[in-house]
Parts: C-alpha cells; sequence; structure tokens
C-alpha cells in the first residue's frame, strides 16, 4: 500500500451505523468497530490494496470512488467501480483459517477517497465471535468448493493420464507386436538357412564355389538394404517373371520365393550369375539359401525398425512426463511439442498436422511437465472441435491442425491453431472459467484451460491469447525467454492449480 495516509481518525457509534454494512449491529460490536478502524485517506489513482500482497486489512468506502481489479490472462481487468458507501473489499476471507491470506484484487482510488480500515486479523476474530453459525456455514461454502475444485482438478488429470495412457499403450502394442512376429519368422529362417547350407555341402561343393555362393549372398544383403519399394503393378509384373525362371528350372514353390527375391530387390538377371556358379542340380538350395538370407535380412530390419518405433514412444512418454528431469529447468519447446504429439497421435486420426517451428528458438526456463499439460488441453479442445465440425461437415470437411512456434521480442510464442468452427462470442469471455464448459456431461470438468491459464500466466508469468472466427482458432502462448520472475517453489501457494 502506497496511499498517503494522515493521521488516523475514528468513526463513532453512530456513524458506523449509518453505514448499511453494520446498520444491524449491537452498539458493543459498533464501540468495537469504532476502537479497531481508522480513517484513512487516499488520493486519486493511488492502489489502497494491491493484488497478491498479504491482506492486512478489510476495507469499507466512506467517501469518493474506487474501482474493483484483478489481473486476467496477464491484463488488469477493472470489475467493479463504484461510489456507493459502504462498498467493501480486501482481507475478504481473513475469517477462514488457514486460508490463503493475500489480497485477491486491487482497490483503486478513482478520486480523491477516505477508506475505513480494519485490521484483517482483529477483525477476523470478531467475526467469529458474533457470527459463529453464518461463518461456519461461510466456511464451509468456500472450503468445500476449494476442495471440490481440487478433486475435479485431480479427476482432470487422471482422465488425461488414462487416455495418453491408452493411446501409448495400443501405439507400443503395434512395434511390439511386429517384433515379435518377425523374431518368430527370423528363427524359422535361420533354421532354413542351416539347413539348406547342409544340402549344399552335402553336394560336394568345392572352395571356390562355395566362397562364389558366400559373396553372391553377401551381394543379395546389400541389395536387400537399398531395394527400391515398388509399386503394386511393378512388383507384380516382376514376380511373374522371375517365378517363370524358377519354374524352367524345376525350383519348387516358385511363387513363394520369388515375392522374397523381388522384395530383395533381384531379379532373373541377377539369379543368372547363381546358376552360372553351381554346378547342375543345385540350383534350387542355392536359390532357396540366397532367399532365406534375403528374408532374414529383411525381417531384421523389420525388429530395428519396431524396436527403434518403441525406443521412440518410450522417449517420447519420458519427455512428456519429465519423470526423471528437474522440476524447473530449462527446456526447448520444440521437444515439448514433439513429445506431446507421440502421445497424442492416436487422437489425429483423419487430422492434418502442420508444423512450422522455428529451429531458432532458444531454451527458456520452465516447468516442463507443466507445459507439455497445457499443450495437451489445447490440443484436445482443438481436436475435439475439429471432430464436431467435421460430422457436421461431412468427410470433406478440412481438419488441420498447426503447430507454431516464434520469438516475438523477449517472448517465446507457441501457437496451436485448428479448422473448428470458432468459438462462439457468447462463450469465448467464458473459456477459462473454473467447470465452463461446452462438451457433453461426463465429456469433460471445465478445468483444463483454466488450468492452462493457471500454469501459463500464474506460474510463468506468461500470456494466453485467443484468437477465432469461423475459419477455426489459434491459442497464442507466450512465455518470457527469461522465465518466470520468480521460480515458485514446487508444494508453494504458486503451485496449487487445483
Amino acid at each position: 500500500m502506497t496511499m498517503t495516509t494522515s493521521t488516523p481518525e475514528k468513526m463513532t457509534r453512530d456513524e458506523l451505523r449509518e453505514l448499511f454494512l453494520f446498520e444491524a449491529l449491537s452498539d458493543d460490536q459498533l464501540d468495537w468497530l469504532a476502537l479497531h478502524g481508522d480513517v484513512v485517506s487516499a488520493p486519486a489513482g493511488e492502489d489502497v490494496c494491491r493484488e497478491g500482497e498479504p491482506a492486512s486489512c478489510f476495507w469499507v468506502l466512506l467517501s469518493g470512488e474506487m474501482a474493483m481489479l484483478q489481473t486476467m490472462r496477464g491484463d488488469e481487468v477493472e470489475t467493479t467501480r463504484t461510489s456507493q458507501r459502504g462498498t467493501y473489499g480486501g482481507s475478504t476471507q481473513a475469517y477462514i483459517p488457514n486460508a490463503e491470506q493475500t489480497y485477491m484484487h486491487t482497490l483503486r482510488a478513482l478520486v480523491p477517497s477516505t477508506f475505513l480500515a480494519l485490521p484483517a486479523t482483529e477483525w477476523a476474530d470478531a467475526l467469529r465471535t458474533w457470527f459463529p453459525l453464518p461463518i461456519h456455514l461461510l466456511e464451509g461454502l468456500v472450503v468445500g468448493m476449494r476442495r471440490t475444485s481440487t478433486i475435479t482438478s485431480e479427476r482432470e488429470r487422471l482422465l488425461a493420464l488414462g487416455s495418453l495412457s491408452a493411446g501409448l499403450t495400443h501405439e507400443l502394442n503395434n512395434p511390439a507386436a511386429a517384433a515379435q512376429r518377425a523374431t518368430e519368422s527370423l528363427r524359422s529362417r535361420v533354421a532354413g538357412m542351416r539347413h539348406k547350407l547342409g544340402m549344399l555341402a552335402c553336394g560336394k561343393l568345392d572352395n571356390e564355389i562355395v566362397a562364389q555362393l558366400v559373396e553372391l549372398q553377401e551381394d543379395a544383403v546389400s541389395r536387400a538394404e537399398t531395394a527400391p519399394e515398388l509399386s503394386a503393378l511393378q512388383a507384380s509384373d516382376a514376380e511373374d517373371e522371375l517365378g517363370d525362371w524358377l519354374d524352367e528350372r524345376g525350383v519348387g514353390g516358385a511363387w513363394d520365393v520369388a515375392p522374397v527375391l523381388v522384395a530383395g530387390g533381384l531379379d532373373a538377371e541377377w539369379l543368372d550369375k547363381v546358376e552360372r556358379t553351381v554346378p547342375p542340380g543345385s540350383i534350387e538350395a542355392a536359390v532357396r539359401w540366397i532367399a532365406y538370407a534375403v528374408e532374414t535380412e529383411t525381417l531384421m530390419g523389420e525388429i530395428t525398425d519396431a524396436t527403434g518405433r518403441i525406443a521412440t514412444l518410450v522417449g517420447a512418454a519420458r519427455q512428456y512426463s519429465q519423470l526423471d528431469r528437474a522440476p524447473f529447468q530449462e527446456v526447448d519447446l520444440r521437444d515439448l511439442l514433439k513429445s506431446t504429439l507421440v502421445m497424442m497421435s492416436r487422437k489425429f486420426e483423419g487430422i492434418r498436422i502442420v508444423k512450422e517451428i522455428d529451429p531458432d528458438l532458444p531454451k527458456i526456463p520452465a516447468y516442463a511437465a507443466e507445459l507439455n499439460q497445457v499443450w495437451t488441453n489445447i490440443i484436445d479442445n482443438a481436436v475435439g472441435a475439429m471432430r464436431s465440425h467435421g460430422d457436421d461437415q461431412g468427410e470433406h470437411a478440412d481438419r488441420t491442425l498447426t503447430i507454431r512456434t516464434r520469438r516475438d521480442g523477449r517472448n517465446a510464442v507457441v501457437e496451436i491453431s485448428d479448422t473448428g468452427p470458432g468459438i462462439p462470442e457468447d462463450v469465448r469471455p467464458r473459456i477459462f472459467e473454473p467447470f465452463f464448459t461446452t462438451k457433453d456431461v461426463g465429456e469433460g470438468t471445465g478445468l483444463g484451460l483454466d488450468i492452462s491459464w493457471r500454469i501459463v500466466v500464474k506460474k510463468h508469468h506468461g500470456d494466453i491469447r485467443v484468437h477465432t472466427g469461423p475459419e477455426g482458432t489459434t491459442f497464442e502462448v507466450c512465455l518470457p525467454l527469461d522465465g518466470p520472475e520468480r521460480a515458485p517453489e514446487p508444494g508453494g501457494q504458486d503451485d496449487e492449480l487445483g
């Protein structure tokens, strides 16, 4: 409080009774107020109390005009303006034990004004003594609302975690199953190679022929690694040609072997070299030996690809959860966005993802896991809006999710845009309100954007801006490159997002 005060004045019992707030109090109660309350003056433009500062006084307007202001999405917004005598503000919840005793708003004198200042602690004790039942009811109401908010917030997080876990399990299942199938096939192919190698050896091939076959096998494996991907028609024609070649030479099961050889980039001209190398009667064993080698290489490639995808998903999950990182650290927003997209990939069926990422965007100090929660909440809403809009527009509806990052002065900016129907004018002012949702019952708690706003604005001292219209909606998340001016401690008051 920076206002200028004169020597504290006192009010009489009769003067206090003229205020609607105190008109029903007893003489003893009014005498208490007269003893403990001071009349103070504030010039125009001065703040009587400021949001976030320790709540030391309960303020009652006696003369002049005041405004009540609150910080919303990074902007100071005037919520009330009044000149009505007896209007009050400041420490309005001091009577609640263990409540966060900071001012929840700013009171500003718009013209030279006078106020009755009551010390918060003594005022709270008096209220609890004078009105025990109403105070118990009010305390229960406020505390109950806070508990409900906390429980619902936790449920929101658990629902999001459950959805992401289901998606991650689904994504992990595909490459894990592919690796298992490839491993089982590989085992039988390796056994076939050993069998054909024994048959070749029983054919009494000399060392020079065996050496040439090994060279041909290595060449076939090398070709398989770099084999071009053929269209269905090209592959069919090549398999027909190779199948005829194998049939002419009495190779059994030619139509099973041909697709393997074609997939490995081999053709009839290359097999001619095998035929010239081995003695008569050994061509089938030689071809199958080479086919096993090609298929083994293909299967090992599938296993490498599948396990690589598993490693990528596990890495994305670790990056998303930040379980092995400090809660407050320097983070790369590109990595956070990438891990979130991987974790949510199951939701993107039928949606085109466009990424316009600034490669030069520097790292910023931030709470990484909580920023991932912000991306998740906004993207989930965007996907839901596009799916709902797409159902109305039909299968040809444009469903595009655009993720864009850029630098704007001393801020890093993340833009998340959708091609949904936009946010209606009557809904737009309420989207960051706790428990407000446009989803059907059971589909949303109305806390996703409220939590996102608290994470960005309260914890990171940034801002969330919304641009919406009939062609879609863009959420613009601004985060200071230097990080929050004061990094709140995890578990402290600034860390309470419920």
